[in-house]
């Protein structure tokens, strides 16, 4: 197993010595430059403003970044600088009603065409999409083709998602709001099934 050795870093040159198997090697020429924690969160914070993004900054090496979209207005994104790599993860929906079975196939067959990141569950059944990138290949273009795709992952598959997971509560708001003469715009997408008429 390659690791840096406690208190050296591979520099821009390459310079530095990895540890392997007790043995001091020099690093390899063609060994990535990894930047720090703090050339990372400045790089990150100028690319999002460059971008016209609307994040926070909550500390350093995190950001918080709302996507906007269609079919889910926004959706909130983490980018964390870590020790080895860069966290993506956005929240898409609560744990479903219902249907797990057949959600979870839903996102399984989604992950296998999907790039840098995959849908995914947390302890609760909460639906994420998450991500890593290795910090040497953090770059503009990647922060921009990442957020992109988590973006379209989600927006794109969004209203499908809670057609599974919700698909009785949606029914009974589609009655409710019918019953009561209130607006039915928001839920047109839904109308396949939700509409008995």
């Amino acid at each position: 197993m390659n690791c840096l050795r406690p208190g050296s870093a591979a520099g821009p040159e390459g310079k530095g010595e990895r540890v392997v198997d007790d043995e001091m090697l020099p690093t390899p020429p063609w060994a990535p430059y990894v930047p720090s924690r703090a050339e990372l969160d400045a790089f990150i914070l100028r690319v999002l403003q460059d971008r016209g993004a609307d994040f926070v900054r909550h500390a350093e090496g995190q950001f918080l970044v709302s996507l906007p979209g269609e079919n889910r207005l926004a959706t909130p994104c983490w980018l964390v600088v870590g020790e080895h790599s860069l966290l993506i993860e956005a929240f898409v929906m609560r744990h479903a009603d219902e249907n797990h079975a057949r959600l979870y196939d839903f996102l399984l067959q989604r992950n296998t065409r999907m790039y840098g990141v995959s849908f995914a569950l947390d302890a609760d059944s909460d639906v994420y999409v998450v991500g890593r990138l290795p910090l040497h290949s953090v770059t503009g273009a990647e922060i921009d083709r990442i957020l992109g795709c988590v973006l379209t992952y989600v927006d794109e598959n969004f209203n499908a998602m809670l057609g599974i997971g919700f698909s009785s509560a949606i029914r009974r708001e589609w009655a409710w709001r019918t019953e009561r003469g209130e607006s039915l715009a928001n839920l047109q997408a839904f109308s396949r099934f939700a509409d008995p008429g």
